[in-house]
């Protein structure tokens, strides 16, 4: 049996993740990004280091617990970092890494989709309940 590099070893590993398998890690990762609010705070983020209190006044709706959670989860994944900077009152950074920047990326194309196609899904869905309600 060859000796494998640590290199290799990770390609492998890397190799063996598939989401369409209930064990598989990528499924709860998948799940977590999959969030909304996940999406809107990264694409928040993408601008440049914002404090908590800027974040929560772009992110319309989100209660200080939801938002307080996705920041903590988002630190724990390594896509964001959380700097405390000594003073009065104790000010809160929170920056994109560059895992979360990559990241950050795709999520804000998917909302530029969402933007961009919301009319026409609106339209889908009118037409979709004016048939299912014509066969009731």
């Amino acid at each position: 049996m060859a000796t494998m590099t640590a290199d290799q070893r990770r390609e492998e590993a890397r190799a063996q993740f598939d989401a369409y398998l209930a064990s598989c890690p990528s499924r709860k990762l998948l799940d977590r990004i999959s969030d909304k609010w996940v999406a809107l705070v990264l694409k928040s983020l993408a601008d440049g280091p914002k404090r908590y209190s800027d974040i929560s006044r772009q992110l319309a709706g989100v209660s200080q617990k939801m938002l307080t959670q996705t920041l903590r989860n988002l630190e724990r994944d390594g896509l964001l970092t959380r700097t405390v900077t000594p003073s009065v009152p104790v000010r809160v950074d929170y920056e994109l890494t560059p895992l979360g920047a990559s990241l950050g990326a795709v999520m804000g194309r998917l909302k530029t989709w969402a933007e961009e196609h919301m009319a026409e899904v609106e339209r889908n869905r009118a037409a979709y309940d004016a048939r299912a309600g014509a066969t009731r």
